[in-house]
């Protein structure tokens, strides 16, 4: 019987802009679909006021610099529904309450977009896919993603729990708190969230994350890692998959 030959594969592989919409800076990278890196990241600071339209024209900024794209997926510091700014609680929830970012993206950078909450699309990038996973992260404020075997689940902004009367998350770990009281007190506080988050949701393991991680100075348990921003570069590749 004669074998045919099957015709070679047409399939052009993907490029992804990975934005992330930070408190501090703005940063993009080129992502092929397996989520290496294809540039390195390049980054401008954060506006003040951050407004969407300052921060836009800095992804705009930092769009244009980097090599041609065919999809973006961006990470933004509050709670995200249906790629809808909800919340900003560090840039201004004021400024940008059901902001359609994912649309806005869309329309000035001319390629799809999805919008996700920055730790999930950490999370994304950094959980090994096994069990009930947890990725922290500790920057200008408190980061959560939840994972189960690999799959993000809804997004809940433990951040804005409270745990007092006048402070949550967010004000008792922050970066704020970090430079109010010091690398030792700062411990202490996150000795206590460590054994919170180990007693309420039984993970099987806990990533922690942020420019703040390296701070942490007391022993972990064997399932808690702490874990660098680039290692969570994937999660803007997978929210496409």
């Amino acid at each position: 019987m004669e074998t045919i030959a099957k015709p070679a594969s047409t399939t052009v592989a993907q490029k992804i802009l990975s934005i992330d919409i930070g408190g501090s800076n703005v940063k993009a990278t080129l992502l092929n679909e397996e989520g290496e890196l294809q540039t390195e990241y390049k980054k401008l600071e954060t506006p003040v006021p951050a407004t969407p339209e300052k921060v836009m024209a800095a992804i705009g900024t930092l769009a244009a610099s980097l090599p041609g794209y065919d999809k973006i997926s961006a990470g933004f510091p509050g709670y995200v529904k249906d790629n809808i700014v909800m919340t900003a609680p560090n840039l201004g929830t004021k400024y940008w309450k059901e902001y359609k970012l994912g649309d806005e993206l869309t329309t000035s950078l001319g390629k799809p977009a999805i919008v996700v909450n920055d730790a999930d699309m950490q999370g994304l990038g950094i959980a090994a896919g096994k069990g009930f996973e947890i990725v922290v992260t500790l920057g200008t404020g408190f980061g959560t993603a939840f994972l189960y075997n690999g799959v993000l689940l809804p997004h809940i902004e433990l951040a804005h729990h409270p745990l007092s009367k006048d402070r949550d998350y967010d004000v008792y770990i922050g970066e704020k708190a970090l430079i109010k009281e010091g690398d030792a007190k700062w411990n202490k506080r996150m000795r206590k969230v460590v054994t919170i988050l180990k007693t309420v949701f039984n993970y099987d393991h806990l990533y922690i994350g942020g420019g703040n991680a390296k701070k942490l100075n007391f022993s972990l348990d064997k399932n808690i890692s702490i874990v660098s921003n680039r290692e969570g570069i994937k999660g803007g590749a997978r929210l496409w998959k």
